[in-house]
């Protein structure tokens, strides 16, 4: 059976990745199948995670690059290399730059800490975005999985789910929520749904 060959692009501990190779190994994610994992940082125990689970890791890093465009040109090349459909941003800490996105047209897939519009943009990642919704008084936050493209999280929308905001929640007690009710269980959905659209195309 073919399947979309997904690569995932990581700079920290993986949990998102974590869900993804859980999704896969349980039957959520049917139609794809992780075949690389991409870190921008030697130490993120992302790879860890990739390596238990037995997916080949590749570690491309700024410092050993002249610039940014050949930084993103030496993650195109591992993308190449294992002719990836789909490219999973799993807390990439890096903004990609409008000639990298262009490339892969709806073929990008992040995962957002909020309901976007709300709380998204350049500088809103990590606990920044829950110590915004929580500064605000917001009473329901969420994630949203969207298309990447030039506009940080700007792309088409694919899924979101609502989680509540408790009274007395801290940010790092609101981003474990928001992660174990929403990004763990909507950002697998969305990369079998891309990885179903593109094999039946």
């Amino acid at each position: 059976m073919k399947k979309a060959k997904i690569g995932v692009l990581v700079s920290g501990g993986g949990t998102n990745l974590q869900a993804l190779i859980d999704a896969q190994n349980s039957g959520i994610i049917t139609d794809g199948e992780i075949k690389v994992v991409i870190s921008n940082k030697a130490d993120a125990y992302a790879l860890e995670r990739a390596k238990k689970a037995g997916i080949d890791t590749e570690v491309v890093l700024k410092k050993d690059c002249v610039d940014f465009s050949e930084f993103e040109q030496k993650i195109i090349d591992t993308l190449t290399k294992y002719e990836i459909d789909i490219i999973v941003l799993a807390g990439f800490m890096s903004i990609l730059s409008e000639s990298f996105t262009s490339r892969y047209p709806e073929r990008i897939i992040n995962v957002h800490p909020s309901l976007i519009p709300s709380f998204c943009g350049k500088g809103f990642y990590g606990l920044t975005v829950h110590e915004k919704a929580l500064e605000y008084g917001v009473k329901v936050t969420g994630a949203t999985v969207h298309f990447v493209n030039e506009i940080p999280d700007g792309g088409k929308i694919i899924m979101q789910k609502a989680v509540e905001i408790k009274e007395g929640d801290t940010p790092e007690v609101l981003q474990k929520r928001v992660m174990e009710q929403a990004e763990w269980i909507i950002l697998p959905q969305s990369v079998q749904k891309v990885a179903k659209d593109i094999i039946s195309k």
